[in-house]
């Protein structure tokens, strides 16, 4: 596993982003780990986030795109954040751009914010988590009112590996099937499981034989392996 995404594994546990314990998702499911990517609240934590987004973006799909879109509203900051990390670490201008929930009718009028789409636009889009997909559900068709663009791919922080809607794959291989574009996560929960059980971060174990078992029993149920 790259050095960068055993970092961010710790970053997400120490920002109190990636919890374990027991958790009602909004699916109903009742499961042993929660992310909350709005617990990244500081400007350290915000720079540090966009350097591991960047580095993911730069290792999936390079950096031949012109546009990085952020859904509204958790999608805004990590483009904006994103952005600025690509050009201190590569040295590559790209444009941020995100849609409103309501589109404005005076001054910067429209249903984007930030950059303009134009026919020809590279895009990559940019989420904290995807479990469903239902937010890409939303996103596309915004994207493809604005301009004929071109979407390279999506990249969000953790993949869950948890069945998408369909019952069959995961929410990001839905994407893919459905959409034509890849979908990618800087880390997924499988590595995240192999760096931290049982061993000691930081003087605690995060992942303990009682957690480990946990989170099996619950991919035994809507995890993608097997299925």
């Amino acid at each position: 596993m790259e050095s960068y995404k055993q970092e961010f594994i710790g970053f997400m546990v120490e920002s109190g982003v990636l919890k374990f314990g027991e958790f009602t998702l909004k699916s109903g499911r009742k499961s042993p780990f929660f992310m909350n990517a709005g617990a990244y609240v500081t400007g350290t934590q915000l720079r540090r986030l966009g350097e591991y987004y960047a580095r993911a973006i730069h290792d999936n799909y390079g950096l031949d795109f012109d546009v990085l879109f952020g859904p509204a509203y958790k999608g805004i900051p990590l483009s904006v954040a994103t952005t600025m990390a690509i050009s201190e670490l590569y040295g590559k201008d790209v444009r941020y751009c995100s849609n409103r929930k309501e589109a404005k009718d005076h001054g910067d009028t429209g249903i984007l914010l930030g950059s303009k789409l134009k026919d020809g636009d590279r895009v990559v889009i940019i989420e904290d988590v995807t479990t469903s997909g239902k937010s890409i559900e939303e996103t596309f068709p915004i994207l493809k009112a604005q301009a004929d663009v071109e979407i390279k791919g999506l990249m969000v922080s953790l993949n869950r590996m948890e069945v998408g809607k369909g019952g069959k794959v995961s929410a990001l291989e839905e994407i893919r099937e459905t959409y034509g574009f890849p979908a990618n996560a800087i880390v997924t929960m499988a590595e995240v499981t192999e760096y931290l059980y049982n061993k000691p971060y930081k003087g605690e174990i995060i992942i303990d034989g009682k957690q480990k078992a946990a989170i099996d029993a619950y991919y035994e149920t809507y995890g993608v392996h097997g299925r």
